[in-house]
């Protein structure tokens, strides 16, 4: 039996042609094989959808780049049944369906936690961008998806843009529930800070830029990562968001702004399958494989 097996998608798994950006991918799953391995643990690696792969032989399983997963919900769902009834899911099944979708920042704020104000405009009770500005008093905003990752489907619509993306907006509020949040300015400027948490303590962060012009911080839309170092608030603020979750997860990352009065504000808590930057510390890899272990028992 395996006692671990990492989860990855197609694309990443053994890519034909490896670019910068896969090669990144490439060297951080060597980096969390080999400090699972140093703790006595055999790993292997398989895609989330791989239909020959037996999940009832392997002790756990660790989502990592199923970087595909929103774009195929439906059949990621089906599977994600399936395969808690086989083996045990790190993090486990109710943080991933908590986390899933964006709806857990109002658990939240409940909580204390200071988030970025946002309102729900779900499937079936669609309101304009205009309703819900003129309701919030918000100026500029960004609409994106309940359940997304890496800007899919996010706009930036800035106050005289609002008649223009009604249609867009309307259109999405037809397939899936939508998120409208006040443009944080301080994000193309100052960035956002990812700060990563492995079994409830902070590792390490780093710092993402967006290019110029530009307010997404992601890879793929041309941001930059630039090493970090945190201030004790924000390592507070950041180990507070795990704190609030029903159960501590055994690794994820919290990504954190600035109001412009420079209150911290999370952005999102990714706990399901975040880019944890563990190639740029990689003494943080034996952290990982810790909260993976403390997990399991």
């Amino acid at each position: 039996m395996t006692d671990i097996t990492i989860l990855t998608c197609q694309k990443y798994f053994k890519p034909a042609v490896i670019s910068a950006y896969e090669q990144n991918i490439l060297d951080e799953r060597k980096l969390i094989i080999k400090a699972l391995e140093d703790k006595g643990l055999n790993v292997h690696c398989t895609t989330w959808d791989d239909p020959d792969y037996d999940f009832s032989q392997t002790r756990a399983i660790v989502f990592r780049t199923i970087w595909d997963y929103f774009e195929r919900y439906e059949e990621f769902s089906v599977w994600l049944e399936i395969a808690k009834t086989k083996t045990q899911l790190i993090n486990s099944y109710d943080l991933i369906q908590w986390n899933i979708d964006k709806h857990y920042l109002v658990d939240l704020e409940k909580k204390g936690v200071r988030i970025v104000p946002t309102a729900y405009v779900d499937k079936g009770s669609y309101r304009s961008i205009e309703e819900v500005c003129l309701e919030r008093d918000w100026q500029d905003v960004v609409i994106k998806p309940a359940i997304a990752g890496g800007a899919f489907h996010t706009h930036k619509v800035m106050e005289f843009e609002r008649a223009d993306n009604e249609e867009l907006f309307e259109n999405l509020v037809t397939e899936r529930d939508m998120l409208v949040q006040p443009f944080i300015a301080t994000i193309a400027t100052k960035g956002e800070a990812s700060l990563m948490v492995f079994n409830g303590r902070f590792t390490h962060a780093i710092l993402k830029k967006a290019k110029k012009g530009d307010y997404r911080v992601q890879d793929d839309w041309g941001g930059s990562v630039h090493p970090y170092e945190p201030t004790q608030e924000e390592i507070t603020f950041a180990e507070k968001c795990f704190s609030a979750c029903s159960s501590m997860p055994a690794y994820g990352r919290a990504d954190i702004l600035w109001d412009t009065d420079g209150t911290l504000l999370l952005g999102e808590l990714e706990i399901i399958e975040p880019e944890l930057w563990i190639r740029n510390y990689p003494e943080s890899s034996a952290r990982f494989a810790e909260g993976i272990i403390s997990a399991m028992k």
